[in-house]
């Protein structure tokens, strides 16, 4: 009698984060494995990210994934609020995790770009660097709001990065959906077809873009 029965809204929430956390997680051990296997073996016959004979570019590439993937699979843990309010301690462990382990891959990916670039060239190159710069500034930004004790910008910009932290996700998902309704319509393996070009900013921009029109717009109904 003691235990109170959650609310539907309640249960909905914890459905959303299940139902988000699976594709997550298995994303997050496909690029565990292929970073790790990029780390210690040659995947030159493989995949077209590896560099024969170069080892800062595929370090960076492949520690950017293996990175990414633990970063992903942490993520779940910070939707669930009854975490964390009743284990603050794992909110901020896991939260020091994703915000070191997001430096670390944006850094990774942008060092990559540096060293080799983008398979489909420039216009890829900007796309994907400027993917890195925002993730590294909202990583920064969430650590530095968490250490001021500003508690709601420092959720603000945890959305933000964990926006950025699924773009990974949404451009192969972006992927799968388009080549099941057109079979690949404007896309090509170089990654240089009209859609793959709308690629290069569509998996993180309209998102964030998203985003901040709900941050806003929930910051005016708590000042009325």
């Amino acid at each position: 009698m003691g235990h109170r029965i959650p609310g539907f809204m309640t249960m909905m929430k914890l459905t959303g984060v299940v139902l988000l956390a699976v594709p997550m997680l298995g994303f997050a051990v496909y690029s565990a494995r292929f970073g790790l296997r990029g780390l210690g073996l040659d995947l030159s016959q493989e995949t077209y990210i590896y560099t024969p004979d170069k080892v800062w570019p595929n370090l960076a590439i492949f520690s950017h994934m293996a990175l990414g993937a633990v970063v992903m699979g942490f993520v779940p843990l910070q939707l669930v609020r009854q975490l964390r309010h009743r284990v603050p301690w794992l909110h901020r462990m896991t939260g020091r995790v994703i915000v070191a382990g997001s430096i670390i891959v944006a850094l990774g990916g942008l060092v990559y770009i540096g060293l080799r670039g983008t398979i489909a060239g420039p216009l890829m190159d900007v796309g994907f660097a400027l993917y890195g710069l925002l993730m590294l500034g909202a990583a920064v930004q969430t650590f530095r709001h968490a250490r001021a004790g500003a508690i709601e910008q420092h959720s603000e910009w945890a959305l933000r990065l964990f926006v950025l932290v699924m773009g990974s996700l949404i451009f192969r998902l972006h992927y799968v959906i388009w080549y099941i309704l057109t079979d690949g319509l404007w896309s090509n393996e170089a990654l240089t077809g009209p859609f793959d070009q709308v690629q290069y900013f569509a998996f993180y921009l309209p998102y964030l873009i998203g985003l901040e029109l709900w941050i806003r717009r929930r910051r005016v109904l708590r000042a009325a």
